[in-house]
């Protein structure tokens, strides 16, 4: 049996009738940095609030290692650490007061609530702050308190609603280091909107459009896609397209403003070495060749608003 910390199982949720999360599986296992994304009104918000057991679904269930968050809802939540987008926190009291309350309403024990504001203290970057009120702190150490909070208790699996939202690029480096390291001993699922992010921190990735996923799958699969069969070739020398099109593979040669060439090839080809021969035997002059990568944002867009998608990965892989 897989021992896996998030099961999520056909989730559904109507409002008026009308599905704003349609029939949404996925798997999570320890280990494991799932990036969650979607276009406004998506239906992302929805499923992180059925997750965290804050809505029910309306059809579907949802398990946290293996306690059903409809029929124990109090055991399933108490494995879950929860940052929304709006933060939490009591700004007139201290970060070492904010999070004595935070453990005791997480059922800290007692003889342990030191130990785990210690702990949680220094996972976030935040044992020279104790003393600090919250009010007084930069929104980058607020944020760190709120993730602080949300480790406390030493979850099973930590949501993070847009962790790194409003912050400076310095500031956005240390939560994503934080982030990556939380993910080594806890699942953890991140919400956000920064395509980039995803690449950087999360080893899969789901993306719902419309109330259902059109992708989930590896970080890997997400990095070939954006890859592609496509090349961007650069000649001084530039021949005429059909000669580019008689090297094994090349299905399309196309010259672009730029003066470039993009030529794209057959699924089970790979043209780069033939080309590099054939433009040094006929003199094209070449100084570059690369993959041509379709950006993030690109692949987003046609996930999210064509009709064909990419085949899903299996869950749970």
């Amino acid at each position: 049996m897989d021992n896996f910390t998030v099961e999520a199982t056909e989730l559904t949720r109507l409002y008026g009738g009308r599905e704003a999360v349609s029939n949404v599986s996925f798997n999570l296992s320890k280990g494991e940095v799932l990036g969650f994304l979607g276009p406004n009104g998506a239906g992302k918000s929805t499923t992180m609030k059925m997750l965290t057991g804050n809505l029910a679904p309306s059809n579907g269930s949802v398990k946290i290692c293996g306690i059903d968050m409809i029929d124990n809802p109090k055991e399933a939540k108490a494995l879950i650490g929860y940052l929304p987008e709006m933060r939490p926190l009591y700004k007139e009291l201290t970060v070492d007061e904010y999070l004595d309350v935070a453990a005791r309403l997480h059922r800290v024990s007692p003889k342990n609530i030191k130990k785990a504001i210690e702990v949680a203290k220094e996972r976030c970057g935040l044992g020279h702050m104790s003393k600090r009120l919250i009010e007084n702190l930069s929104n980058g150490y607020q944020q760190r308190v709120g993730i602080a909070q949300a480790i406390i208790h030493n979850p099973m699996v930590i949501i993070l609603d847009e962790p790194t939202v409003g912050l400076d690029p310095i500031q956005i480096r240390d939560i994503r280091a934080l982030i990556r390291e939380l993910g080594q001993e806890h699942s953890v699922i991140i919400s956000t909107h920064i395509l980039p992010e995803v690449e950087m921190v999360c080893d899969r990735v789901q993306i719902i459009d419309k109330g259902k996923l059109v992708f989930n799958g590896s970080i890997d699969v997400l990095k070939r896609q954006r890859i592609g069969n496509k090349l961007l070739i650069g000649l001084r020398n530039p021949p005429q397209a059909d000669a580019l099109l008689k090297v094994a593979g090349v299905t399309e040669a196309e010259v672009l403003p730029s003066g470039l060439v993009r030529v794209r090839f057959a699924d089970d080809a790979d043209p780069a070495e033939s080309i590099v021969q054939a433009a040094v035997a006929n003199q094209w002059g070449l100084y570059q060749i690369a993959p041509d990568q379709t950006s993030l944002e690109d692949v987003f867009v046609q996930l999210t608003y064509q009709d064909q998608s990419i085949p899903h990965q299996p869950t749970g892989q």
